[in-house]
């Protein structure tokens, strides 16, 4: 054996009481959010089948905690929540009258994932609505993500909205090859001006054009970004994504939460969504701690044609941000400890009835099982912050 059986992997750690105790009541309050938002819990399991994350090639291969069973087949530990629950949705669920309104609460692990407060293992919160499409749709998700946060105890919250169809109906406007469309997109991700505005000039685009591109990179905003944008484009599936946006900051004022929202039209995500774009950022971490968006083209590669769109929530690396924000998880403690004479007859099985009658009534109590003495558990607990201390002599209660 070696010194590593007092360690845990890089990536993974153990969780403090205060902390563990901090995190369940949250796990419990985005249960009853969920369920009150009428998305019913489900769990897939911990390992699936590789075929479910590389078929597709919506997950980088190098991120998967890859394994084989007894009978040689590649299987992996959950990397995330939507796609086993759009395997979900097209299978056990395949008879199901939609739109599915699915919630889960799960640990995931992805390789390589470490720093800044990211950990191999984690607990994700998501859920997903499947078979609706549109504004109202996507608004609902993202209302309920921002919900999420604040239930938890995020008050600085920042959502950033983009749309994937507005820079791939612009592109498909300009006539721009795959190749260029390509190297537009990386800059634009990366907030890359240099780059970008080098590609405009390389392939010839014009002044206004090279403007609308930077404005890609640069505009954020609401309705102002939106409009000053809707000036620049004519191409039809570049208009309804504008169309989208406004339609989701119309639904989101209603809910009232405008405030916390803004449109970053240089979040363009990846191949894997088809719609609304979503992350959401507080401080003290550099990631966001939600994120989600459409993705209607995921259902489909297990059989089922249906649209789909939904968030996930980093309940661990929220807990994070909370800590470095100043919040100070603590442990419960017992509110009374029991002790007894041990060597006077019946008062242990006093000691016994009285801990049971507390703790059906609600009291976090403890028995003594060290022995002490009146003056010793007296002080016992004293030092361990105890208010109440009862100790049973000649089988009666004397506090």
């Amino acid at each position: 054996m070696g010194n590593n059986r007092f360690y845990t992997p890089d990536g993974f750690s153990d969780v403090l009481p205060g902390i563990c105790e901090f995190k369940k009541e949250a796990e419990s309050k985005l249960r009853s959010l969920f369920s009150l938002n009428g998305y019913s819990e489900i769990e897939t399991p911990g390992i699936e089948y590789t075929d479910i994350y590389m078929d597709n090639e919506y997950v980088p291969a190098q991120n998967l905690y890859k394994l084989c069973d007894q009978k040689g087949r590649l299987i992996t530990i959950r990397y995330d929540g939507t796609i086993p629950a759009s395997r979900f949705a097209a299978t056990i669920f395949k008879d199901e009258e939609p739109p599915l309104r699915l919630c889960y609460i799960e640990n995931m692990y992805r390789y390589e994932q470490v720093g800044g407060g990211k950990q191999s293992e984690f607990t994700q919160a998501g859920v997903e609505l499947m078979g609706s499409s549109g504004s109202a749709a996507d608004a609902e998700v993202i209302a309920l993500a921002i919900e999420s946060a604040l239930e938890i105890g995020i008050k600085d919250l920042q959502i950033s909205i983009g749309q994937t169809k507005l820079f791939e109906g612009f592109m498909k406007g300009l006539k721009i090859d795959k190749d260029a469309s390509d190297k537009i997109r990386n800059a634009i991700n990366q907030k890359d001006v240099v780059t970008l505005e080098k590609t405009a000039d390389d392939i010839g685009l014009t002044d206004e054009d090279k403007e609308t591109l930077l404005m890609f990179s640069e505009s954020q905003g609401t309705y102002d970004v939106i409009e000053a944008m809707r000036g620049r484009i004519d191409n039809e599936t570049a208009v309804a994504a504008l169309d989208n946006l406004k339609e989701i900051l119309d639904f989101l004022d209603d809910y009232g939460y405008l405030k916390y929202v803004s449109i970053d039209l240089g979040l363009l995500g990846s191949d894997y969504y088809t719609g609304v774009i979503f992350k959401g950022f507080t401080y003290e971490v550099g990631f966001p701690i939600l994120g989600g968006g459409r993705y209607d083209n995921v259902v489909g590669t297990f059989g089922r044609d249906m649209e789909a769109v939904g968030f996930s929530l980093g309940l661990s690396l929220a807990i994070i941000a909370l800590i470095r924000q100043g919040m100070e998880p603590q442990a419960s403690k017992p509110e009374a400890i029991i002790g007894y004479d041990i060597d006077v007859e019946g008062t242990r099985k006093a000691a016994i009835a009285l801990k049971q009658q507390m703790v059906a009534e609600g009291t976090k109590v403890v028995l003594d099982t060290q022995g002490y003495t009146r003056d010793a558990l007296e002080k016992y607990a004293d030092d361990m912050g105890i208010d109440t201390c009862i100790f049973l002599d000649e089988a009666k209660e004397e506090a």
